[in-house]
């Protein structure tokens, strides 16, 4: 099996790394934050980086050849973990099915700038 690269338009990390690696059918992504795909800035809220960041998730499962239904598991970092609540937000409108949702780990992390929230995600493929 060979392993390939995944970038996702309107993605991009500041350094030489992929949005993602795919090998068979296992796709596990980089770090993902809540930044605007045409200028990188962060957004300016804790809603709008969730928005963001499950904005960026979709578009690299995608480019993976994926859907959201192929996420087996996602890691979040929160500066705050006590406002779990945008974060869960968002995540209901990405799974609502309760009986068909990735496992999710929420971690608080002392993260830098203005950077709010970040993920990662293992998926599963074909």
């Amino acid at each position: 099996m060979s392993r390939r690269s995944i970038y996702a338009e309107g993605f991009n990390h500041k350094n030489p790394i992929p949005a993602a690696c795919r090998i068979g059918p296992m796709l596990y992504s980089g770090s993902i934050q809540g930044t605007e795909p045409a200028t990188g800035a962060y957004g300016a809220s804790l809603e709008r980086q969730c928005e963001l960041m499950f904005d960026h998730v979709r578009r690299i499962v995608e480019a993976g050849g994926g859907t959201l239904d192929h996420i087996a598991k996602m890691t979040v970092w929160m500066r705050d973990r006590s406002q779990r609540a945008a974060l869960n937000a968002v995540w209901l409108q990405a799974f609502p099915d309760a009986q068909n949702r990735p496992a999710r780990h929420t971690m608080q992390a002392d993260l830098d700038g203005d950077k709010l929230i970040e993920c990662d995600f293992v998926a599963v493929i074909g």
